[in-house]
């Protein structure tokens, strides 16, 4: 997540905001995190906290003999990953007399079209997160998120398809980077 607000921080694990900021300090006491003070005040992993939790995850994933299971799963989450690009694409773009255009969401058929293709796609990714969270445990996080956006979505709150911190999309691209980073894959 790079350098995040507690309060954000809290949201994403499930922590109460006194926990994770305790948990926090004692991190930045071992030198793992640090940060950054002022009106935008932000936590974010040092050099040393990404590589203690690189090995961390994998010490993590070869006691709980789940990299096979894991590995699996991530080839599963790289056949959904094009299509809920392509949906982010259609929700934010659209074709109008054959011209590509910013979707201003003033046609309301289009939108839901777009939202239903999210709803069938959330389908087949709740099965990605079941199977990633029975694997470790600590990926059942994401499909609760992931269900909460697009809760928001359906509710009217158009921004957690794509742009919100805690949209759709956004939490789909933490789960990629937390499955790389699992398997000790680089970013290309």
């Amino acid at each position: 997540m790079g350098f995040v607000a507690l309060a954000r921080l809290s949201e994403v694990t499930g922590l109460s905001e006194p926990d994770a900021e305790s948990e926090l300090i004692d991190l930045a006491v071992a030198g793992l995190v640090e940060r950054i003070p002022g009106d935008f005040a932000a936590w974010g992993l040092t050099e040393a906290g990404r590589a203690a939790d690189a090995e961390r995850i994998s010490a993590e994933l070869d006691a709980a003999g789940a990299r096979a299971a894991v590995t699996k799963t991530f080839d599963d989450f790289l056949v959904l990953n094009p299509e809920l690009l392509d949906l982010c694409g259609a929700w934010q773009m659209r074709s109008a007399d054959g011209v590509v255009t910013v979707n201003d969401h003033n046609d309301p058929v289009y939108d839901v079209r777009v939202l239903a293709r999210f709803t069938d796609f959330h389908a087949r990714a709740k099965v990605v997160c079941a199977d990633l969270s029975a694997a470790l445990p600590r990926f059942e996080r994401y499909g609760l998120r992931l269900a909460k956006a697009l809760g928001h979505a359906q509710d009217g709150r158009l921004d957690y398809l794509t742009d919100n911190l805690e949209s759709y999309h956004t939490v789909w691209f933490q789960l990629h980077e937390d499955l790389l980073t699992t398997l000790g894959i680089p970013r290309h």
